[in-house]
């Protein structure tokens, strides 16, 4: 722990998290299943409602999630109008076309009615936006977050969602899909609801359930009927899909028939605690749709051993050991180009499954002071937040303890290993989402996304495939391609607008902008940053809601700094 002080009110003890980790983060659900925020939900019989597991062990010890995001204000945002055209506008559809332009793209409502060579003629009460110097974009498709993170409450408020919101739609995000509803199931589909009617400046928020795994729930989730009547059951309370870390054998195959059965998606973490008997091929076989991060991949391609080769006296609940260890495990795999890895490959892609790789969250581990000082956390971290990136064993991500050379060598082969087998299983054909995982280890919702995309890039992929993986296989991954995904007719008006040319530079996106000198004048300029985002037609300007954004942030270090000097 660092020595710095805090405001004491915002710390639960050691002692108190001591407890609280031997009873809440057993076995399979070990993190996991505390990862699951929101306050108490109980029904009349006094059980944990279906979705709320997580947030019942929070709030008992004095965690507080966040009030729901404001109401929209009439100052935030235009529209949608009868009829918008944005003109003279460069446009990357998304659908692998390259840029084309000048184009005039024509909404008609939340809908894009048209797209045409040259500007329409005018009728009356319509509205124009002359784009001239920007490219248009499809909305983008965050496809792994989490609506801040409960663990936040132990060292201070947990990040607003008007704040998460905020920097999403400032950074071109319009749709997102929370993987296990972090803060808690009811409260998430009610933002979710909110966020569809554009009531709230938020992205469109697709709920997945968190599945407990073993932990106690008011079903017995370790049987197959068990597990069935707690999938129908998150289903009714407003769930999309099913976020899975761990379980019996015989309930996760149950979770993905179940889920199947009623139209929901499903995403995995195998988490190592339960990788041995369900790997990603197992999975997949079973119905898994996407996996998350890559864990359980590199095991189901072992030729040599069956489990990981763990040090004798390894604990998995010490994070710097398990991540440590965690970079050595490609290089345990099968070798790139193997019959194995091709078999694996192959077999994805009949199965139509996609990866989710989150490059960007454990970017940290080959390279941990370029992620700690990243140059947005100045005007765009809270305070809050940035000590939950701090190390500190008691925090999940938080776990740099004593970070080595040796160990970011080490993760930099993994990544090396890791990206050619995502870039491999896009060259066969196989779906690539972009998703960030945002709000641990140092990652800032928003940007974190935009350097997942030039994680990809890195992987292999040209700027072109990681448009698509952000907006298009996104689309794919959520049953949702025929509303959003691309800049299309018929299809939803969600767009991202941004001046210069992001398919050359995706440094264009970030909220910071890029630094660039200016030869004539002789200054290095910051040029970029999305300059609108258009949401269901809803046209908000993003540079406005990023500087609401370092507003909230100045303001919680002014509140911080006068709790500390009252004490």
């Amino acid at each position: 722990m660092n020595n710095k002080k805090y405001p004491t009110k915002w710390c639960l003890s050691a002692s108190h998290l001591s407890r609280f980790f031997s009873s809440a983060l057993i076995g399979s659900a070990l993190i996991g299943s505390a990862l699951i925020g929101s306050a108490l939900a109980s029904s009349a019989d006094d059980q944990v409602l279906p979705g709320e597991e997580g947030p019942s062990r929070f709030t008992a010890y004095g965690v507080v999630i966040p009030e729901p995001a404001p109401d929209r204000s009439p100052t935030e945002g235009e529209g949608p109008f009868d009829r918008l055209v944005i003109e003279n506008v460069v446009l990357v559809d998304g659908l692998g076309s390259p840029p084309r332009g000048p184009v005039s793209i024509v909404i008609e409502g939340d809908r894009i009615s048209q797209i045409l060579g040259s500007p329409p003629k005018p009728t009356p009460g319509e509205r124009r936006m002359d784009a001239s110097g920007m490219t248009a974009l499809p909305g983008f498709i965050d496809s792994h977050v989490h609506i801040g993170n409960p663990y936040e409450g132990v060292v201070g408020p947990i990040s607003p969602p008007e704040y998460v919101f905020k920097l999403w739609l400032g950074h071109g995000i319009t749709t997102v899909r929370d993987t296990g509803s972090v803060m808690g199931l009811g409260w998430t589909v009610g933002q979710s609801e909110r966020a569809e009617r554009n009531e709230i400046v938020a992205p469109d928020i697709v709920p997945y359930a968190m599945f407990p795994g073993t932990a106690v729930a008011e079903f017995e989730v370790s049987s197959e009927e068990g597990a069935r009547q707690w999938v129908r059951a998150v289903k009714k309370r407003g769930a999309k899909g099913v976020k899975l870390r761990g379980g019996t054998a015989e309930a996760l195959a149950a979770v993905y028939d179940e889920a199947q059965k009623l139209g929901m998606g499903t995403a995995s973490h195998h988490d190592q605690n339960g990788v041995y008997h369900m790997n990603v091929l197992d999975s997949a076989r079973l119905g898994l749709d996407s996996m998350e991060h890559w864990y359980g991949l590199p095991e189901a391609m072992f030729t040599d051993r069956t489990i990981q080769h763990y040090p004798a006296d390894y604990n998995y609940s010490d994070e710097q050991w398990r991540f440590g260890e965690a970079g050595t495990l490609w290089k345990q795999s099968a070798e790139r180009g193997s019959p194995t890895w091709q078999a694996t490959i192959d077999e994805l892609l009949d199965l139509n499954f996609t990866l989710v790789p989150t490059f960007t969250i454990y970017e940290a581990n080959r390279d941990v002071m370029r992620e700690r000082n990243a140059e947005w956390h100045d005007d765009y971290t809270l305070p809050a937040l940035m000590r939950f990136f701090e190390p500190d064993p008691r925090l999940h991500g938080s776990y740099h303890f004593d970070w080595t050379t040796g160990l970011e060598v080490a993760w930099r082969d993994n990544f090396r290993r890791w990206m050619s087998f995502v870039n491999d299983y896009k060259n066969a054909g196989g779906r690539v989402a972009a998703g960030s995982d945002s709000g641990f280890i140092y990652k800032l919702f928003g940007f974190g996304y935009i350097r997942e995309l030039e994680m990809l890039q890195e992987a292999g992929f040209h700027p072109l495939e990681v448009i698509q993986a952000a907006t298009r296989n996104g689309a794919e991954l959520l049953g949702m391609e025929d509303e959003i995904g691309s800049v299309s007719p018929g299809k939803r008006a969600d767009i991202v607008l941004v001046e210069g040319n992001p398919v050359a530079n995706f440094k264009l996106l970030y909220g910071t902008g890029h630094m660039k000198l200016n030869r004539d004048k002789g200054v290095i300029e910051r040029v970029g940053g999305v300059s609108y985002t258009v949401k269901d037609g809803v046209v908000y300007d993003a540079k406005a809601l990023l500087q609401d954004v370092r507003d909230m942030v100045s303001a919680a270090r002014e509140s911080e700094a006068e709790m500390v000097s009252a004490q």
